[in-house]
């Protein structure tokens, strides 16, 4: 059995980590990045799925209801997850929480006219966020590719 041990200090003071385990073989570091860091971002990407997307709600009384209740949520987080990996790779909104992306980027008023070989949205010409949310709208096509 051996310990792993993570010392950083900042200038809010120090942060330790350990972790204590009887696997053989593996480095330290190895031990730290690859299973106790990806086991934490794992349960972050549920907690956020189901506190910014409501994914935890299944009060219907029919299992085929919440069924197809968690369907559509599994839908919106890969959008919202999509919407974020279209944002340049080293700015903020790249890491974003998805609510601040639903109510900076998705919650504004648009107006929508359909024709008939396209869809046109008309954003406001005052909006927050209003570079981010063009440059994201620029890279849209590459969902779909």
């Amino acid at each position: 059995m051996f310990t792993v041990a993570r010392v950083e200090a900042g200038p809010d003071g120090t942060d330790s980590r350990f972790v204590v385990t009887n696997l053989e073989g593996r480095s330290a570091r190895m031990i730290y990045d690859d299973i106790y860091c990806r086991r934490g971002q794992a349960e972050n990407h549920i907690k956020s799925w189901k506190i910014h997307l409501a994914a935890d709600r299944t009060s219907c009384s029919s299992a085929t209801a919440n069924q197809f209740r968690l369907f559509l949520h599994a839908g919106a987080y890969w959008l919202m997850w999509s919407l974020r990996s279209l944002a340049p790779k080293r700015s903020t909104w790249r890491v974003a929480q998805f609510d601040t992306l639903r109510l900076k980027l998705v919650k504004i008023a648009a107006r929508v006219i359909e024709m008939k070989t396209r869809i046109k949205v008309q954003l406001p010409s005052t909006a927050p966020c209003q570079e981010i949310l063009s440059f994201i709208l620029g890279r849209l096509p590459r969902l779909v590719t």
